[in-house]
């Protein structure tokens, strides 16, 4: 099977149906769009063009971009020990060449305090009183965020923060699927989200 294509996801995003957020199943509100892992550039500028677009009188739909990397960056500045925060501590680690720096990385990248974080950012968009619609949570950068958070931990992790009757979180997905698990760039293992929908081209199934 294959992706739908830009135009066509773009059509989805544009539907009134779709941007019910109860349409559907509501304790499904997981969307994978996969794209070749070459494009990475090119969707990342897809996604802000779905924003604009999104935004005129035709939808008035104001849609969350979250890129996961640039958001867990942010986290790590937030956190403070002491009067570093746990940003400036990483880099110095690196720099003096400290080799338990990724498994520092993955603890907070997989930690319930960073999953809160996400939320937060999403709660207060949902509930901003902005004139505009909220149905949809673009999510990308998982390719960034590689080895320290994966696709299906993320997703099956924040599932109890999950708010599935408010909005449609939309993650952009850098590879394809191989049987029932992910190919992430195409090239490592990740394992498959069976509670995800995949957005894929039905014609070619």
């Amino acid at each position: 099977m294959s992706s739908i294509t830009i135009p066509q996801l773009y059509d989805y995003l544009c539907s009134a149906h779709f941007q019910d957020e109860k349409s559907g199943n509501i304790f499904y509100n997981y969307y994978i769009y996969q794209y070749q892992a070459n494009k990475e550039y090119e969707m990342r500028q897809q996604i802000h063009e779905f924003k604009e677009k999104l935004e005129r009188p035709s939808n008035f739909v104001n849609a969350l971009i979250i890129d996961l990397f640039s958001v867990f960056c942010e986290y790590l500045k937030e956190e403070q020990f002491g009067d570093q925060s746990l940003f400036e501590m990483t880099l110095e680690e690196e720099k003096a060449g400290n080799n338990t720096t990724t498994e520092e990385l993955m603890h907070e990248a997989n930690s319930d305090e960073f999953l809160a974080f996400v939320h937060s950012k999403i709660m207060n968009h949902i509930q901003s009183n902005d004139g505009y619609k909220h149905p949809y949570i673009f999510v990308h950068g998982i390719g960034k965020m590689f080895p320290y958070l994966r696709c299906n931990v993320f997703l099956t992790s924040y599932e109890k923060y999950n708010k599935s009757d408010l909005y449609k979180i939309i993650l952009f997905y850098p590879g394809h699927q191989e049987g029932n698990s992910f190919s992430l760039f195409d090239t490592l293992h990740d394992d498959h989200t069976y509670r995800a929908i995949l957005l894929v081209n039905e014609k070619n199934i």
